[in-house]
C-alpha cells in the first residue's frame, strides 16, 4: 500500500525522523559513558529500538506503510522485561553524578519527543500511519518510564 503524504504530513514526519536520528546518536553515545553496567545495558537498548522509530519513519516518508512485525513484539517484550528489571533493583547502588546527568538528559529529550508524537498523530489523515506513530509514542513513553525507575531506584530522582 503506498501512501501520499501532504507538506504538512511529511515536514512533521522530518521532524520526527531528526529526534529519532538524535535518540540514536545519544543512546549509542551515552551507552559508552555510563558507569553503571546496568545504564550500559539499558541505553543500548533504547538505541536499538529508537533505530526501528528511525527506519519506520523513513518507510512512511517513502511512502510506505511499516509491517508492526513479530521483532517488533520481541523487542517490546525485552523492554518491559528490562523495565521490570530496573523497577525490582530498587536501591541496589546509587549512582554516580555523571550517569545521573546522563539520565536526566535523555529522560528530558524522551519527553520533548513524545509530545512531538502527539501533535503528528493529530496531523496525520491516514489511519495506519497514525497506528505506527501511536505504537513508537507509547515505546518513547516506556523508554521514559524505564529512565525514570532507574533514576528513581538509584538516588538520582525524588518523585516526592
Amino acid at each position: 500500500m503506498t501512501i501520499n503524504l501532504t507538506q504538512k504530513e511529511r515536514t512533521l514526519l522530518q521532524d520526527q525522523k531528526n529526534s529519532e536520528e538524535l535518540c540514536v546518536k545519544k543512546y549509542n553515545d551515552y551507552a559508552s559513558k555510563a558507569q553503571s553496567q546496568q545504564l550500559k545495558q539499558l541505553f543500548s537498548n533504547f538505541a536499538t529500538m529508537e533505530q526501528e522509530h528511525l527506519n519506520s519513519i523513513n518507510q512512511i516518508l517513502n511512502g510506505q506503510i511499516p509491517q508492526m512485525n513479530q521483532q517488533q513484539g520481541q523487542q517490546q517484550q525485552q523492554q518491559n522485561q528490562l523495565n521490570q528489571q530496573v523497577q525490582n533493583q530498587k536501591g541496589s547502588f546509587i549512582g554516580s553524578q555523571d550517569d545521573a546527568n546522563l539520565c536526566n538528559d535523555m529522560l528530558m529529550t524522551e519527553k520533548y519527543v513524545s509530545g512531538a508524537y502527539d501533535t503528528s498523530i493529530f496531523e496525520m489523515t491516514d489511519t495506519n500511519v497514525r497506528q505506527v506513530l501511536n505504537h513508537i509514542q507509547k515505546e518513547e513513553q516506556e523508554h521514559g518510564e524505564g529512565l525514570y525507575n532507574y533514576m528513581k531506584n538509584n538516588g538520582m530522582y525524588n518523585a516526592k
